[in-house]
């Protein structure tokens, strides 16, 4: 990717890991004027906010603190890997999801 659309897009994508408040700051500022670096973590960080959601609400309630908290934990590294890729400017999609978070969100 080129290094002006990572150097426009950066904030952008910083902004999204910021939980679900920050997710929707950084989609409805990029919506305007799309850049591809922003979108592609923007996806990835809906994905992640969806996964830890259903982490909440189902695993948790339905099957055990001890189980959700271990998938949190998993959450996490995913987000780090994610936060990580945004600072440095990389497209690096997290383990495992990233790929169909990209596929599931790409009209975003």
């Amino acid at each position: 990717m080129e290094e002006q659309t990572v150097n426009e897009g950066k904030t952008y994508a910083i902004i999204s890991y910021f939980w679900v408040i920050g997710t929707v700051i950084a989609w409805a500022l990029n919506s305007s004027k799309k850049n591809k670096f922003a979108s592609f973590h923007i996806r990835q960080m809906i994905g992640i906010n969806l996964l830890s959601l259903l982490n909440r609400w189902v695993i948790y309630t339905y099957i055990g603190s001890t189980v959700g908290w271990v998938i949190g934990v998993i959450l996490f590294v995913l987000w780090v890997i994610g936060f990580i890729g945004a600072l440095k400017g990389e497209e690096k999609r997290v383990p495992i999801v990233g790929d169909q978070f990209q596929e599931w969100f790409k009209t975003i």
